[in-house]
């Protein structure tokens, strides 16, 4: 029952069937993952792709915790004998857990409040009786309620309990938390101040000293900033509730709670008290209450967002095509202590390690020892790290090739984010025992130009570095987040069985540590596999885990063609059926798009495989074991241009994007350090989301509109037509949306762009 309640919501808001839901919710508790379920079971699931099984799993994940805390609050409201069948009904059909603690306030346990020692002190009949009939005088009625006992001795302390006793009782009506909290979202501000005596101390956070915005407007940078300068001691952080009646003592949430108790004001003895009985339930309790509410949903809605951001970028990481299998040398610069180097063969197993001092007045030594290796390897590639002396290293190569007679490698600048976290790592150390720490970081970049993914996989997703705010969210949820992504982007590629890490393999769908290293185990004693079918005699590889892993797993050259594709061994004899039916063998067949297009796929539909399956078989066939990843291709930076200080106003760079924000883009131009492009810079059209716009690993071309050299900040722009003076006005225009429509703000350099104090400081942690 309860998984056709799940089925019909999920259904109603990716708009699919509830019987799609139904089988999906089936698969899952099963124990199959998201990676097979979308690529094998499209007959079950009406063909959900991963991004829609995602958010199937995380709403599945909420509505279950839901009705697990329904349940718990229906049985603790019976247990005090309060249950009615309206309230019952109330708590069975909300689907939010925030509307759901609303309904559970007035009977959720909690410590003794002022309004409960009143009420029993016999005081609750006074506060109805002057709530129901405003023409009693407050204090006469008050005097009957006197209670030495309870501590009530004067007519002001007896009609002060009886107004908590109210403002208690208003405060837990769910439907006026509602009203007033639906008001405060479209229309609340969020205050930062600067908290004296910390503006010196605290200047990286200068753009919120004295900042309003509108709750609903924030985006998740600017709150994630101003919750970092409230957290280390610099802001403080408010909600204005009633912005419109500023300089004013009415409030418009007073008003609401009024028009919701349908109370009017007459001149009436008792008014006053009522009115005062109002102005308590706001400010006291009501205000508090959603205040603390909205700072937090303000938190999780941003951190959500930044978490997405960094999903974003890793996804585009991961899925930046591979260089291929080629012979490589890979350089981890540095000036004083030398250029790391480590040659690499075409699967990536390492034949060669030196340390060279071209930078340090020894430039022909090391230029004989990479001649040297080039030459002995037959070196096809010539993967250089980002960081210090990147750009020296480069030049210093380039100079080595041109004295290269014949065989001259290609040069090619790769991120080494999270290099170091690898080279101390224990995946690190069981790889290469016996190769020092800062080697193993140079062996890092040759294979990440190789194939990105199969290396990156070996680092902790948070240490690649590409998302905004990452040390500010919740760390367990970002994890979920990309390791998911991780799982995702290695499933769509698949794996080389016979090459593949054991943290590659881990990533399989179904896999686990034990098991993938239990593979590469299996795989050097016995050595390579020739079929996907000897899976089965791995150790600890049961059934599941074979029906799960297998499509994912390439045998190159094996016994059987199929399984260097993504048809997966339970479908082989749907391949039968095609061979009988083309009269050809699986060697000729695959691969002849003419041949297999014109074949009728329903023809080969059976009870267990349907139209999606069969079709995606025809496509294996015509380009087996594809790569989803495109093709290779590298950002050439500028001669000359090596330092910030090379940049001048104007100039048209090529670049890689780094790293996508929601406020912009940041391309390395090959200077050390990564210039912005801003939202407002990256189309001649209004960006909404830049992630619209590029993705991390793009190549684009950028002009230069401003260069601060001593804060070593670039503004570039990706509207190249642009006259440079128009370039530098957008740059500091900011676009926004509001009630509908856009509108422009204009803002000052410190407020906009790089040269924002924000910004800087999400770059700066960024780059940590």
């Amino acid at each position: 029952m309860l998984n056709q309640q799940i089925a019909s919501i999920i259904a109603t808001e990716l708009n699919v069937k509830s019987n799609q839901i139904l089988a999906t919710i089936q698969l899952l508790d099963d124990g199959n993952t998201i990676p097979f379920i979308a690529r094998y079971r499209k007959e079950a699931t009406g063909a959900l792709d991963d991004t829609q099984l995602r958010y199937f799993e995380t709403r599945l994940i909420y509505l279950r915790e839901l009705d697990d805390r329904r349940q718990s609050i229906l049985k603790s409201i019976e247990e005090q004998g309060k249950l009615t069948a309206e309230l019952r009904e109330k708590i069975e059909q909300t689907q939010s857990k925030t509307e759901l603690e609303d309904l559970y306030l007035p009977y959720k346990p909690k410590r003794r409040t002022k309004g409960q020692i009143a009420i029993e002190a016999g005081i609750e009949p006074l506060a109805d009786l002057l709530w129901a009939d405003p023409a009693k005088d407050p204090e006469q009625s008050a005097v009957q309620f006197l209670n030495q006992d309870a501590g009530f001795t004067d007519i002001k302390s007896v009609l002060e309990a009886a107004r908590y006793i109210l403002m208690e009782r208003f405060a837990e009506d769910a439907q006026l938390l509602a009203q007033v909290r639906r008001y405060l979202q479209q229309n609340a501000m969020i205050v930062a101040k600067v908290i004296e005596g910390k503006e010196k101390e605290g200047e990286k956070f200068a753009d919120y000293f004295d900042h309003r915005e509108l709750w609903r407007n924030v985006p998740s940078h600017r709150a994630l900033a101003m919750f970092r300068g409230r957290k280390e001691g610099f802001l403080q952080l408010s909600l204005d509730a009633d912005p419109e009646q500023e300089g004013t003592r009415q409030s418009y949430c007073e008003e609401i709670i009024r028009q919701y108790l349908n109370v009017h004001f007459s001149g009436q003895p008792a008014d006053k008290w009522r009115e005062q009985v109002i102005s308590w339930t706001w400010r006291i309790k009501v205000a508090l209450h959603l205040e603390t509410e909205l700072m937090s949903a303000l938190r999780e809605k941003a951190e959500e967002e930044s978490i997405n951001v960094f999903a974003r970028n890793l996804t585009a990481l991961l899925m930046t095509a591979p260089a291929g299998a080629k012979t490589t040398i890979g350089l981890d610069p540095g000036l004083r202590t030398g250029v790391k180097v480590a040659v690499v063969d075409n699967t990536g197993k390492l034949l060669s390690t030196d340390t060279v001092y071209p930078h340090t007045g020894q430039v022909e030594k090391a230029m004989v020892t990479l001649c040297q290796l080039i030459d002995k390897h037959n070196v096809e590639l010539i993967a250089i790290g980002n960081g210090t002396a990147s750009r020296e290293t480069e030049r210093f190569v380039k100079e080595v090739i041109k004295k290269m007679p014949n065989n001259k490698p290609q040069t090619v600048v790769v991120s080494e984010a999270g290099a170091s976290v690898y080279s101390a790592s224990e995946q690190a150390a069981l790889e290469f025992p016996h190769l020092d720490v800062s080697l193993r970081g140079a062996v890092s970049i040759a294979r990440r130009l190789q194939d990105p993914l199969a290396e990156l996989v070996k680092i902790d997703p948070k240490a690649i570095g590409v998302g905004q705010y990452q040390h500010d969210v919740n760390q367990s949820q970002l994890a979920r987040k990309l390791d998911a992504v991780v799982e995702d982007c290695v499933n769509a590629v698949g794996v080389d069985l016979n090459t593949a890490s054991s943290a590659l393999l881990s990533r399989v769908a179904g896999m686990s540590k034990t098991i993938a290293q239990n593979i590469v185990t299996y795989r050097d004693e016995n050595g390579r596999f020739k079929a996907r079918s000897e899976l089965k005699k791995v150790p600890r590889l049961g059934i599941k885990a074979f029906e799960q892993c297998a499509g994912f797993m390439r045998i190159a050259n094996g016994t059987n063609p199929l399984d260097s594709s993504g048809v997966h061994p339970e479908a082989y004899p749907v391949v039968e059926k095609i061979l009988q039916a083309t009269e050809k063998s699986i060697q000729t067949l695959m691969g002849d798009v003419r041949a297999i297009r014109e074949l009728n796929a329903s023809q080969f539909i059976d009870e267990q495989f349907g139209l999606p399956t069969v079709q995606d078989i025809f496509r294996e066939l015509e380009k087996p074991g594809r790569d989803p990843r495109g093709e290779f291709k590298t950002a050439v930076f500028m001669d000359g241009i090596e330092d910030i200080s090379d940049l001048k106003s104007g100039m048209i760079l090529e670049g890689t994007v780094a790293n996508v924000t929601n406020f912009g883009a940041f391309v390395d131009i090959g200077v050390h350090h990564y210039g912005l492009v801003h939202i407002s810079a990256l189309s001649d059209n209004f960006v909404e989301d830049p992630h619209q716009i590029v993705k991390t690993g793009d190549i684009v071309k950028v002009k230069v509109i401003d260069v601060d050299v001593a804060r070593k900040r670039i503004a570039l722009t990706m509207r190249l037509e642009e006259q440079l003076g128009n370039a530098e006005k957008n740059h500091r225009t900011l676009s926004s949306k509001t009630g509908g429509q856009t509108v422009k703000k204009q803002c000052s350099p410190a407020q906009t762009g790089v040269m924002g104090n924000a910004f800087a400081d999400a770059l700066k942690n960024w780059k940590k």
